[in-house]
This record gives C-alpha cells, structure tokens and sequence, in this order.
C-alpha cells in the first residue's frame, strides 16, 4: 500500500508490490491504459503478459461475420498456450491483474495462479451477462444462451481474489445478481487520460447574442445511452438557439438513423465516428456534453468513460441523475445538470438552464477537484489499496 502523504514514486520498489498483468485484455478500452499508466507513475514495477486480440474492434457486441468472428475465437484458442507459457517463465510476483475484459481470461489464468500461490485480482467493470440480457437486450433472460452466460460469468467470478467494479452500486449490484460474497468485489472509478483530455481553455469575451449552445452527444449507442431522449429533446428545442451534434455508433444507431431519415432536424448534426484522438477537441468545441439518459437497471449504476472524459476537460456536463454519478460529483457544483432519465423535457430545460449561465460558466476553471480524483495516478493509488488487502489475506 501507498504510505499516505508520500510520493509513491520515491519509494523503492521494495515497498511496492509486483504485478503481471496477464491475458487477452484490450488496450484500445482507456480504464486498461489508465490502470498500466497509473501503476507506473507510482513507481509499481508491471510486467504485461499479453496477446493483443482486440484491436480494431470497438464494440464486441456488434461482431458481425462468421468469418470474423471465427477469426476471434481461433486467435483466442492460438493466444491461451502462449500466455500460459509466458506465464510460467515469468519471475516471482505478488499480484496478477486480470484487465478487462477478462471473462474467460480468469478461468484459463486461475490454475496456473495457483500452482504459483499468487492472487489473482480481476477488474471486471462490466458483467457480459448484465450488459447482454438486462441491458442491451440482446438475449432473453429465459434462453439457454443467457444461461450459459450467466453460469459461465458465476463461476469466473469465483475465480478471482477480488473482483473490481466502477463504482460503489456497481459492486453491490454484482455481488446481489451473482451471489458474492461481501468482501469479493470491490470498486475503483474508471478515471480519465487527463494528458489526452486537457482543461479546454476559458473565455474572456462574452458570447455574441443569439450563437447557438453548441451540444455535444457521442458514445456506442446502447440502450443505457439514452439516444432517442436527446433527440426528442433536441426536437423539443428547435425554435432555441442550440445545435446538437450526435457522434457514434452501435446497437441503436440504424434505428435512430432511420428516425432522423425520415423526420430531418436542422438543429442536430450526425456525424458516424471521430478517432478517440479527436474527442478532445469535439469536447473543446462544444458548450456542454452530455452523459447518459437510460432508465434501466444498468443505466442507474452505469459511469460511462465519456463522463469522465468530460470531467477532466473542464466542460460542462448534463446526465441523468443517480447514486453512482453522485459519488463522483456533486449537483451544486457550477456545470453540472443532474436530470431524471428518460425525460426529454428535463433535458431540454437544463440546456436551456446552461444557456443563461454560458458566459459565467465559460469563464470559470471547472471540475478541478474532481480531474485530481479521476487522473490515472489517483486511479492508480486506489487500485494499490485493493492490492494489499488482497495480499495482506
């Protein structure tokens, strides 16, 4: 564990506990990225034991092909032997960190973990389960399909010394849906690149009267999302100076495409994908961002990557209300727009909330404490306490 007050960098690496981060993990998801860069600003010594099988694939959910999917799965059967090998070379450890995402990962890795006596800790974030029958609806809860996945998802989660959720809800979630024990899950927030997404710059002048409240949506489109509530918000708020502009793709994007096909708006941009090196300066070009407007049972303890993305660049933020947002902000902080899900009314009103404070708003440096919380080595430092509980058992 960190000694509170000190630099974790100065201490030696005796101090430290070691780590192998092993397995099929996607480095192109940023909560891995920020856990590696994290752990080693604080002067962890990280060894990756890795096959990259993900890249190019941003949402696993809409794999489509069978020879494409045929190609994943012989990749995944190829890349276990060579990890397992790799593994067993490696030198002596305290820790082996399971990345996301990591559902079969766990149960490949957890007989060689114990061959060695090493715990294993899993940062899960997300139940495939919960993600593809509650959430997504992809599954009926009563097929065999989503039955399998849920035994397949109990049983590796029983693989693990500790499991790592998002947030607080998240966890208890997790440990009611799957039984866990108390101690079994624990919660680290996802963080943000803050050196990707740098404080967007303050305002000196005042906006010219009538330029439009430039909003910004982007995300997979998932049910959680909440898209149809921005655009009928949207709709709601056509004879406003606002511009909307919705960025992604995914699950609901042909279904929300069709709708804009066939009833245009003069006030929404559609625009399919930006590199995740261009976020930022959508985000900078934008007056407000947006979070998520879901009313499911996911969408009530979901904290999506955007959200914290958005944080850090210092821009304005309007998201559904629930207890998992508000473990990371408070309502009462200037910027930040609270509204119940599903509610297009709500949404519009908070825009247009924003519009009368947008050039107080633009001339203050906001969300400073909450970068500082959510930067990678504060990740990083809160992940390290879930290390020495898990080695101190």
């Amino acid at each position: 564990m960190v000694p509170s007050g000190d630099d974790p960098a100065q201490n030696t690496k005796t101090h430290l506990p070691t780590l192998v981060f092993w397995g099929t993990y996607d480095k192109g998801k940023p909560r891995n990225r920020i856990l590696l860069d994290g752990l080693r600003a604080c002067g962890v010594e990280v060894t990756e034991c890795h096959v990259d099988l993900w890249r190019g694939v941003e949402d696993k959910s809409q794999l489509k092909g069978l020879a494409r999917r045929l190609s994943i799965l012989l990749r995944w059967l190829v890349a276990y032997p060579v990890l397992i090998v790799r593994y067993l070379r490696l030198p002596a450890h305290d820790v082996v960190v399971i990345g996301y995402m990591g559902q079969l990962d766990v149960l490949v890795l957890w007989p060689w973990a114990r061959l060695r006596g090493v715990p294993v800790i899993w940062d899960v974030l997300m139940s495939l389960y919960v993600a593809t029958v509650e959430d997504r609806g992809l599954l009926s809860s009563d097929r065999v399909a989503a039955r399998g996945l849920y035994a397949w998802e109990w049983l590796a989660f029983r693989a693990a010394d500790r499991l790592i959720m998002s947030n607080l809800y998240s966890a208890n979630y997790l440990r009611k849906r799957f039984r866990l024990k108390q101690d079994a899950v624990a919660h680290v927030l996802i963080g943000a690149e803050t050196d990707h997404f740098p404080r967007r710059p303050t305002r000196s002048e005042e906006y010219p009267p009538n330029e439009p409240v430039r909003v910004l949506f982007y995300g997979t489109f998932i049910p959680s999302h909440g898209v149809g509530t921005i655009i009928d918000a949207a709709r709601r708020l056509q004879e406003h100076p606002v511009h909307w502009t919705l960025i992604g793709n995914g699950q609901e994007a042909e279904a929300i495409d069709a709708t804009l096909s066939e009833n245009p708006m003069s006030n929404l941009t559609r625009i399919d994908w930006v590199p995740y090196a261009d976020l930022v300066r959508q985000i900078h070009l934008s007056d407000i961002c947006l979070g998520i407007f879901g009313a499911g049972e996911r969408a009530s303890h979901a904290l999506a990557n955007k959200i914290f993305q958005i944080l850090a660049s210092g821009t304005p933020l309007v998201t559904r209300d629930s207890p998992a947002i508000r473990q990371v902000v408070d309502p009462s902080m200037p910027g930040i727009y609270l509204i119940p899900p599903a509610d297009p009314a709500a949404l519009a009103n908070a825009v247009l909330a924003f519009a009368r404070e947008r050039d107080s708003l633009s001339r203050q440096q906001l969300h400073l404490q909450v970068r500082e919380r959510i930067a990678p080595r504060a990740v990083a430092e809160a992940f390290l306490v879930e290390v020495e509980q898990v080695r101190a058992r």
